[in-house]
């Protein structure tokens, strides 16, 4: 069960959020982004590179020199440093796609809407340890629901309900592993719900 809690943990990190979000809303939802198919793939590998190997890098840079003890990161104060270089990449990041890398006006919103996410985590990690495998799963729903009043032939109603099952069985596997407390993962699911759910209201 440990392991399985472990897979699960690994499949649905924080980091695959945006690559899971658009490869949704890319294929369910095409005309919203506003990308043709051709460059689709392109656009989804170039949000994973920013937004999930880019980070990946720093943390091993950091595991090397010495400035985090455990790629877990379960002490608080350990994230610090990582969190904030995670957030400066994606503000980076967002930065580019909105002046240099136009790709659409409703993907950089979604976009600025998971920066928001990883700001908001790295701002809260000075006063307390927030679950963000909670906080990302969380904020995809947040991001999800909106969407499914946007369309009309409720192709999103699966996906976001296979959402919140994976929500679910994020929460229960950071539980089950000890890596959070029940207020730490219950404060980072009504945070991230609460920050995309506000972001798509806000920016829609």
């Amino acid at each position: 069960m440990r392991t399985v809690a472990k897979i699960i943990s690994i499949l649905f990190h924080p980091l695959l959020l945006a690559t899971y979000l658009f490869a949704i809303v890319g294929f369910y939802f095409p005309v919203m982004l506003s990308i043709s198919p051709r460059n689709s793939k392109i656009i989804l590998g170039i949000v994973f590179g920013f937004t999930f190997i880019l980070p990946v890098i720093n943390i091993i840079m950091f595991r090397y020199f010495g400035t985090i003890s455990s790629y877990t990161l379960h002490v608080r104060t350990e994230r610090l440093v990582p969190f904030v270089a995670i957030a400066i990449i994606y503000l980076v990041m967002i930065f580019l796609f909105y002046t240099k890398l136009p790709v659409s006006i409703n993907f950089n919103k979604l976009m600025a809407i998971v920066t928001a996410l990883v700001v908001f985590s790295a701002v809260t990690t000075f006063f307390y340890k927030v679950s963000v495998h909670s906080l990302g799963a969380s904020g995809m729903i947040g991001i999800l629901l909106p969407l499914n009043k946007a369309i009309e032939n409720n192709v999103l109603l699966w996906p976001t309900a296979i959402a919140l099952l994976i929500a679910g069985l994020v929460m229960s596997a950071r539980l089950y592993l000890n890596a959070h407390t029940f207020n730490e993962v219950i404060i980072g699911a009504l945070a991230g719900f609460s920050v995309s759910f506000a972001g798509m209201l806000i920016m829609f």
